[in-house]
C-alpha cells in the first residue's frame, strides 16, 4: 500500500525507528488532549448546547441564541470576560486587523515585543506603505526583538517609562522567523514584567497555531486580548471559515462595533448556518491538535535522524503546532513541499511552485491539498523562497494521514 503512494521500504524503516523513539512526547500530547477535552466539554454542557443552537440567521442576525452560545463557551475556555467569534471573519490576519483598528486611535504607539510580526501585517501596520494602514492613520509603531529567544526585558522596561505606550502585542507562533516560538509561561513572565511597570497598557496576542498545544492560554496569564484564527486549531478542521476575538469585555465590544457598525457591534451577525460547524470543529479541536502534534513529532524525528536542522526537536516542548526544517537549498524546500502535496486528500495531481502571494514580500510556496482553503490545521506545508530555506510544516487532521503525507515528503528530498 505504501509503495502505491511512492513510499519505499527504506523510509518505511525511518518511520518505524522514529515511531519508537517518540512514545513518551505522544503520551504528554495525548494527556494534554484529555485535559483539554475536558474543558470543552465542560463548556458545552454549562451552556446546554442542543439542536436548537444549529439553526441559521440571515440578515441582520438579531437574536441568534446559537452565535450567542459559541462565543460564550468561548469565553469560558479562555477564562474570560466576553468574545467574538464570527464566520465574517476572513482570517486570524482580519481578526488582528480588526482588533487593532478597535484599539488604536490617531497618536497612539503599537508595541511589539518580539521583533517583527507575520509578513501579512506589514501593510496593516504599514511597515509596507499602504494607504490603508494604521501608520496612514497616524498610529506609530516600534518593535523590540527578541534575544536568545526570550524578551528583552531590559528593553521593555526602558521604553515603557519612556513614553506611553497603548498597545503591546506578542506574536506566539514564529511566522515566517527562524525564532522559536514562545511558550505560555515565557508569556505569563513578561506579562508579569509589564504589569509592574503599566497596569493600563493593553496586552494582545497573536495565538495562531497554539491553541490546545498546552493546558493554558494567555487569558489564563494575563493578556487582556487573544486572537485567533477557526481555519486553524479551534476549528478542528471542520469550521470552514472564521476567527475569534475574546478577552476584556469593553475590548471585544470594541473589536464588535469595528467589525459591524458603531452602536450595533455583537448585536448583529447572520451565521448564515454555520453555528454547527463552530461547535463540531470547537469539539474536535483537542483531538485534531493532538495529531497535529504527533505528525509535527514524528517530522522532526524523521528528518532529524536524516540529517536536517529542526526545529523544535522531537523532545522539545512545544508551543505552537508548527514544525520548521531548515534544507539550505532552494530545490529540497521546493520538493518537500511538493511531496506533501502529493499526499494530500485534495488537488494530489497538483504541483505548487513559487509565486508572488498576496500580503508577502518573498515569493512562497506553499502545499495545501485541504478541504477548506487556507486551512493550516490541515495537513500543509509553505515557506518563503529566501535564505536559508526553510519549510513550516504544520497540521494533520488525523496522526495516520499526516504521517503518511511525511513520509512520502521526505521520500521526495530523498530522491
Amino acid at each position: 500500500m505504501y509503495g502505491s503512494l511512492g513510499i519505499s521500504k527504506n523510509v518505511i524503516e525511518l518511520a518505524e525507528r522514529a515511531e519508537k523513539e517518540i512514545k513518551n512526547e505522544f503520551e504528554e500530547i495525548d494527556r494534554i488532549c484529555e485535559l483539554n477535552s475536558l474543558k470543552v466539554l465542560k463548556a458545552f454542557k454549562k451552556y446546554n448546547v442542543s439542536e436548537v443552537h444549529f439553526n441559521s440567521t440571515t440578515g441582520y442576525g438579531y437574536s441568534d441564541i446559537g452565535r450567542d452560545v459559541i462565543e460564550n463557551i468561548f469565553a469560558d475556555i479562555f477564562e474570560t470576560e466576553d468574545a467574538l467569534v464570527r464566520s465574517q471573519f476572513i482570517s486570524g490576519t482580519h481578526a488582528l486587523t480588526v482588533a487593532l483598528f478597535a484599539l488604536l486611535r490617531p497618536g497612539d504607539t503599537m508595541l511589539s515585543i518580539n521583533g517583527k510580526p507575520y509578513d501579512t501585517l506589514d501593510e496593516v501596520i504599514g511597515i509596507v506603505e499602504n494607504k490603508s494602514s494604521l501608520k496612514s492613520f497616524g498610529i506609530k509603531f516600534e518593535q523590540i526583538d527578541l534575544v536568545n529567544d526570550d524578551f528583552d526585558y531590559e528593553k521593555i522596561e526602558s521604553r515603557l517609562k519612556q513614553s506611553k505606550i497603548k498597545l503591546i502585542e506578542i506574536q506566539r507562533s514564529k511566522g515566517y522567523s527562524n525564532r522559536k516560538s514562545i511558550s505560555i509561561e515565557k508569556v505569563e513572565k513578561v506579562i508579569q514584567h509589564i504589569r509592574n511597570i503599566d497596569k493600563d497598557v493593553i496586552i494582545m496576542i497573536d495565538n495562531c497555531y497554539c491553541e490546545f498545544v498546552g493546558d493554558k492560554e494567555p487569558t489564563q496569564v494575563g493578556a487582556d486580548i487573544v486572537v485567533g484564527s477557526l481555519i486553524k486549531n479551534l476549528g478542528g478542521g471542520i469550521a470552514p471559515n472564521g476567527a475569534y476575538i475574546v478577552g476584556k469585555k469593553e475590548l471585544v465590544e470594541l473589536a464588535g462595533e469595528r467589525l459591524t457598525v458603531p452602536g450595533e457591534g455583537k448585536e448583529v451577525g447572520p451565521t448564515l448556518g454555520i453555528n454547527k460547524y463552530i461547535l463540531q470543529g470547537l469539539f474536535m479541536a483537542p483531538s485534531v491538535v493532538a495529531n497535529s502534534l504527533k505528525t509535527a513529532v514524528l517530522a522532526s524525528k524523521m528528518l532529524e535522524n536524516i540529517g536536517y536542522k529542526v526545529e523544535p526537536r522531537y523532545n522539545e516542548k512545544r508551543a505552537d503546532i508548527i514544525q520548521t526544517v531548515e534544507f539550505g537549498k532552494e530545490d529540497k524546500l521546493i520538493k518537500f513541499c511538493q511531496g506533501i502535496q502529493m499526499c494530500s486528500p485534495i488537488d494530489s495531481n497538483s504541483i505548487p511552485e513559487p509565486w508572488d502571494m498576496p500580503g508577502y514580500t518573498d515569493k512562497v510556496i506553499m502545499a495545501a491539498g485541504s478541504f477548506t482553503q487556507g486551512s493550516s490545521i490541515e495537513l500543509s506545508c509553505d515557506g518563503p523562497i529566501r535564505s536559508p530555506y526553510i519549510a513550516f510544516l504544520q497540521g494533520g487532521l488525523t496522526y495516520q494521514y499526516g504521517k503518511i503525507g511525511v513520509m512520502r515528503a521526505i521520500e521526495n528530498i530523498i530522491d
